[in-house]
């Protein structure tokens, strides 16, 4: 080793030796011991603090006696603050059925207080998969009226980021009228619906299906009017779709499925859909080997765009410069 190297190691000598990186701390469930005391002398929000951490860890003997403690901790009657988080205790719990045993506890009068029951019974309902309390507790908070529900957000889980997804209570309560075996309820609760454009539209496509076994008639009337609100919007991707579903329909009750096929052909040309094309050549009547093989090589060209998954809803300056859904 030549003198040279001398200063260098005098340096690393004296250099402070590197810290290791953190090491998070491993996350571990509530002990034994504290969850035993909690369980004998906690109040609710322990109690509630409990069942979330054995939910977490996934200690299913923890939760059963979690929801026996919750279930004897504030016995009727009690006012409503305690029964609703009681309540909200026994969600934690992943027990909605109990949920609502104790919210029939409380029979809350009109106001904000009824909203806040109602709201925690359709949650508890919707958990149970217990349709016809989902309904009952929709139509309670609609109070005779449902375009109320058109603009009430209710939260229905939660996005990759944690941010709260929500969806039209109209929605969810067509959503459990079908559920329920009850297509013309479900029906009457998406006409009843005020929101213009793509929301309307796709409410008319669904009315429209749901009423196809029962009046085609009407489900055509209804169909066209959707198709007329997504080509308002410029959403062809929507439009596709609804022409899909006019076409499938056209094809099941065996009528004439030529209108609805060229539409959705004329469509697809216009906004370069060549998967859509595709599917349509390898249906038709006068299937052509060669056009099919086009296509399909067009598919496979990676300077080819076409493809209907980045459908939606356009500008005017990137849609038709016509309606391509006006009948010719």
């Amino acid at each position: 080793m030549g003198l040279s190297s001398l200063p260098l190691l005098f340096l690393l000598a004296a250099a402070p030796p590197l810290e290791a990186a953190p090491v998070p701390p491993v996350a571990l469930p509530m002990s034994l011991k504290a969850f035993e005391t909690v369980l004998q002398e906690g109040d609710i929000p322990q109690l509630s603090a409990a069942c979330a951490d054995a939910d977490r860890f996934g200690l299913q003997e923890r939760l059963r006696l979690l929801r026996d403690r919750l279930m004897l901790v504030a016995p009727s009657p009690q006012p409503l603050a305690v029964v609703m988080a009681n309540a909200r205790a026994l969600m934690a719990c992943k027990a909605p059925d109990s949920t609502q045993i104790v919210l029939s506890r409380f029979g809350p009068g009109p106001g904000s207080q009824r909203r806040e029951w109602l709201l925690l019974s359709w949650q508890a309902a919707s958990a149970a998969l217990d349709q016809d309390r989902a309904v009952l507790a929709l139509r309670r908070l609609a109070d005779g009226d449902l375009t109320r529900l058109d603009t009430e957000l209710l939260i229905v889980g939660q996005s990759e980021d944690g941010l709260p997804l929500t969806r039209s209570a109209l929605d969810l309560l067509a959503n459990h009228e079908i559920a329920a075996g009850r297509p013309e309820a479900a029906v009457t609760v998406l006409l009843a619906g005020r929101t213009p454009g793509v929301v309307a539209s796709r409410r008319l496509g669904q009315a429209a299906e749901l009423l196809a076994p029962l009046d085609l008639e009407r489900s055509d009337l209804l169909l066209e009017a959707a198709l007329d609100q997504a080509a308002a919007e410029q959403a062809w991707g929507l439009a596709e779709e609804l022409l899909r579903l006019q076409l499938r329909l056209a094809l099941q009750r065996g009528g004439d499925a030529d209108r609805p096929r060229e539409r959705l052909r004329r469509l697809a040309s216009r906004v370069d859909d060549r998967l859509t094309l595709l599917e349509l050549e390898q249906i038709s009547p006068d299937f052509d080997p060669q056009r099919v093989q086009d296509l399909e090589d067009q598919l496979r060209s990676p300077r080819a765009a076409g493809g209907h998954a980045s459908l939606g809803e356009s500008d005017s300056s990137e849609a038709p410069a016509s309606n391509p859904l006006a009948t010719p």
